[in-house]
């Protein structure tokens, strides 16, 4: 990525993504991803959006994660999307490399849980795509610390830096961004895939305006 300001350049594409998963620990051997949903935009105009439900046979979703995300078994099994096709149509902008990968902690969960679906779908593990992506849960933390990124500093060290960053008191969290940035948002429609993204969409648009990277 270059060393650009990004709130100028009106050409510039993005794609957010989300995966909502059926189990709350990340390693657990019988996790996967049960939704998907991405939003390919220039900031301005929409190019390509996407709400997936990933069909996997013998998918099970635990107590905890379903009432976190609201996964609706009836829903699922009449709506699903064979995880081959899903994993096609995202990766089609995954590995573009115009195109700036965004997501709201995406380094610490996301990024995983593409590989966990690629794996699940007979593909090697790819993370090539990373380089090219920003976390807004870092550029969140990031803003509140004042810390800036360096111009030696490799962008996704330095996101991964802001990761490990642990305050009490330091709150990055999707609902704590939209009341930063005075988005509205209905708190129990988040951890919908969709909807977080959408969010998601809104909060970079005015986060970009208060960190350089």
């Amino acid at each position: 990525m270059k060393e650009t300001l990004l709130r100028f350049n009106k050409k510039q594409k993005y794609m957010f993504f989300d995966y909502e998963t059926c189990n709350l620990n990340l390693v657990s051997e019988d996790n996967k991803p049960w939704q998907l949903a991405f939003i390919v935009t220039d900031l301005n105009k929409t190019m390509d959006k996407a709400d997936y439900l990933i069909k996997w046979k013998n998918l099970n979703v635990s107590k905890e994660a379903a009432k976190i995300t609201g996964f609706n078994k009836a829903k699922y099994e009449k709506n699903n999307v064979c995880a081959k096709k899903v994993l096609d149509h995202f990766e089609k902008y995954l590995y573009d490399p115009s195109i700036i990968k965004v997501g709201h902690n995406i380094f610490g969960f996301d990024f995983y849980m593409h590989n966990i679906h690629r794996k699940a779908c007979g593909k090697k593990t790819d993370y090539s795509y990373v380089k090219n992506s920003l976390d807004t849960v870092c550029l969140a933390r990031a803003i509140k610390k004042g810390i800036k990124k360096q111009k030696e500093t490799d962008l996704v060290s330095w996101q991964y830096r802001l990761l490990n960053i642990r305050e009490r008191n330091l709150k990055v969290n999707l609902q704590q961004c939209c009341k930063d940035y005075d988005i509205e948002f209905e708190a129990e429609k988040l951890h919908d895939a969709l909807y977080d993204i959408e969010r998601n969409v809104d909060v970079f648009k005015k986060m970009i305006w208060d960190i350089e990277v």
